[in-house]
């Protein structure tokens, strides 16, 4: 059985993926309505894994006895400056998850819930690969710029990113 306060931060983590998956979803569209269809296809399988990160969580609370609580999320910015401005954006986010998952596994150890804090290992491995990509991603803009060609450019990759995966 989970402690309340680790039910607790768990169905926040709920929240956040929720979030993260509805966040994607909005930079993704406002991607494909600009033209910059590989970005918004790798944003869309993008969201679908933050969903799978959030049933993770719901499947791992009902294994271990837990009320896992579907979340209110809020709705997430519909417009975005540029590709660069989004991919920022997602990074800071990514980010902020990081630091959940991170507080999560803190609160987890000094619980002494070491099958929540393995659990959490998964997590914490997942958020350095996403920062990583965001990070990639944003390098990539920086190197070829952000004029017409250059955008291409990234759109394209990024498009094949999601056939290669």
């Amino acid at each position: 059985m989970l402690s309340k306060k680790i039910e607790k931060g768990l169905n926040e983590q709920i929240g956040l993926e929720a979030y993260s998956s509805s966040y994607y979803m909005a930079i993704a569209t406002w991607c494909a309505a600009n033209g910059y269809n590989g970005i918004a296809k790798y944003l869309y399988h993008h969201s679908d894994e933050e969903r799978e990160h959030m049933l993770k969580i719901y499947s791992y609370m009902n294994e271990a006895g837990a009320q896992a609580i579907t979340p209110k999320i809020d709705k997430p910015p519909a417009e975005q400056k540029s590709v660069r401005a989004g991919i920022q954006a997602a990074l800071k986010h990514e980010m902020k998850v990081t630091a959940s998952i991170n507080s999560l596994a803190d609160v987890s150890m000094k619980e002494k819930d070491y099958t929540t804090f393995n659990f959490l290992q998964w997590f914490i491995k997942e958020q350095l690969e996403e920062e990583n990509q965001f990070r990639s991603i944003l390098s990539k803009i920086d190197l070829v710029g952000t004029d017409s060609k250059g955008l291409y450019m990234i759109d394209k990759e990024m498009g094949k990113k999601v056939d290669n995966s």
